[in-house]
């Protein structure tokens, strides 16, 4: 398993992190199973979010079925997320400080290392983030932290008031659905909708400055509509290339649609959203695996997209 030195930020992790939005209605053993699972396998940083399971519930039931000692607490990096309500987005202080209260009461840790807006709010008042950012950041209860799924223009607008370093961003990154990686390969091809930039540079600007970006739903074909392993209705061409690399590696095609994220050099981390130890295991080995530029070009284009 491949570690990362974070840019921006004093931790070390894994380049694989477990998210955990799923766990609500999983016992205590399934639950210690699944994390001791990706423990084993390298993986050092959970993925929450206040929204996750119900207000806080799998927070919840993962410090409730974890009851971390301060040993095991301080060799894991927890991450969690803020700003989803039922309905609407929320940046205001208010609810900000409270959701982190509530965050670390349900995970049962006094403090949060990673802290990130969850999704852009369109009423957004950089002002009051940054207020409660600091007031957080002060009382010891978040040390790092950034956004999820915002644009350059946002974050910089954020940056503007913000103190600490924004210094992650987690996108929606898969081998099928890769307009963030895909329109810069197809820049200037005025013909090709490939060539339209729907992320506005994210991620350019994320390399330039340093911010590490998260991949989630790494083997989603689109928005939520399935994955993309196995469905040789409409990947056939991208399993075969998957099933030829995954044997010449000696992993599954699980772990090389890992490795073809992991082997960008702009050093992201994979985000997993299973509850299945077998394919943690399986993503957790394609940490390990490095694609040749043939075999990486080889995948980008059985999914899909053009190289002019």
């Amino acid at each position: 398993m491949k570690t990362l030195e974070l840019p921006q930020t004093d931790l070390t992790a894994s380049d694989i992190v477990l998210g955990l939005m799923r766990i609500n209605d999983m016992s205590d053993e399934d639950i210690r199973t699944l994390v001791g699972t990706a423990r084993d396998s390298g993986i050092t940083m959970f993925d929450h979010a206040a929204v996750y399971g119900g207000w806080h519930g799998c927070e919840q039931r993962f410090g409730s079925a974890m009851g971390l000692s301060s040993s095991d607490r301080a060799e894991i990096v927890l991450q969690t997320k803020v700003g989803i309500r039922q309905g609407f987005f929320d940046f205001s202080e208010s609810h900000i400080l409270e959701s982190v209260d509530e965050s670390l009461a349900a995970l049962q840790t006094d403090y949060i290392d990673v802290l990130l807006l969850h999704r852009p709010d369109a009423l957004v008042e950089p002002e009051e983030v940054a207020s409660a950012f600091s007031t957080l950041h002060a009382a010891g209860k978040v040390k790092h932290f950034g956004v999820s799924n915002h644009t350059p223009g946002q974050v910089e607008l954020l940056k503007k008031h913000v103190e600490q370093p924004l210094a992650f961003n987690q996108v929606q990154l898969s081998i099928t659905h890769a307009n963030l990686i895909a329109a810069g390969v197809a820049a200037n091809m005025g013909a090709l909708d490939q060539s339209i930039d729907r992320d506005n540079g994210i991620l350019d600007y994320s390399r330039l400055n340093d911010v590490t970006l998260q991949a989630w739903s790494p083997f989603q074909k689109g928005f939520f509509d399935g994955v993309f392993l196995d469905d040789r209705e409409n990947y056939a061409d991208l399993n075969d290339a998957l099933d030829e690399i995954a044997a010449a590696h000696g992993v599954t095609p699980t772990g090389i649609a890992v490795a073809w994220i992991t082997r960008h050099p702009a050093q992201m981390q994979v985000v997993l959203g299973t509850t299945n130890p077998g394919r943690v295991q399986e993503s957790a080995a394609g940490s390990d695996v490095r694609l040749s530029r043939e075999e990486w070009y080889r995948l980008f284009t059985a999914a899909g997209h053009l190289v002019p």
